[in-house]
Formats: structure tokens, sequence, C-alpha cells
């Protein structure tokens, strides 16, 4: 699956991502922030799945209807943690993150919305 990380999640969980196969990016990478209209341009156009902790992307695929290639979206979660719950999340919701789902996720608890429910 092709993914991308937002600034906002660990960098350090891009390796244990890409070691599980998984095609990675960390917008950390840029060094500037280019903002989360450009991220989630980027990850739609890429057809990236892009887990964020930012509520904010849900506002814009929602509410203002922007393109997305699914979004996970991680409350609560340790930093140590993040890689090891992105993993579980694309391979239990991975066929409905392709498809535009957003999945939050916080310790106890997901959520899935699909794009019918929007």
């Amino acid at each position: 699956m092709k993914i991308l990380l937002d600034t906002c999640v660990s960098g350090g969980a891009r390796a244990e991502i890409a070691a599980a196969s998984h095609d990675v990016l960390w917008v950390g990478d840029r060094g500037e922030d280019p903002g989360d209209e450009e991220i989630l341009a980027q990850a739609h156009a890429e057809g990236r799945v892009l887990v964020t902790l930012d509520k904010d992307f849900g506002e814009l695929a929602i509410v203002r209807e922007r393109p997305h290639a699914g979004i996970v979206r991680l409350v609560g979660v340790r930093v140590g943690e993040q890689a090891r719950v992105c993993l579980t999340v694309m391979e239990r919701y991975g066929g409905e993150l392709t498809a535009g789902a957003i999945v939050t996720v916080e310790p106890g608890r997901v959520r899935v919305r699909t794009p019918t429910g929007f």
C-alpha cells in the first residue's frame, strides 16, 4: 500500500512501515511543512493513504469535499505505537481505505467513515 505520513506522525514510524513492504513517504523529509491542502493533494495525486494526527484533514475531506485516497487519523496513540497501529489498520481496513474511507483510531476504538457516508 502507498502511504504518506504527515509531519505530526513520527518519522521513525516510516522504517517499520516500509519494512512491512509498504511504499511510505514522510512529509517531514521535505523540510518545511507545505500545509494541509498541499499534503492532502499530494496524497491523492500519488494514490497514498494519508496518516495523520490532525483532525483538519477530515474537515478538508468531508466539509470542503477535497479528494483523497483514504485517511487514517491517530488519536491518543503514543509515538512508539504509531507504526504498529498503522500496520494493523492497513491490514484490517486496507480495502475501505483504498475506496476512500476515513479511519479514526483511538485506544480501544476504531471508527470507519466510508465514502458513501459523506
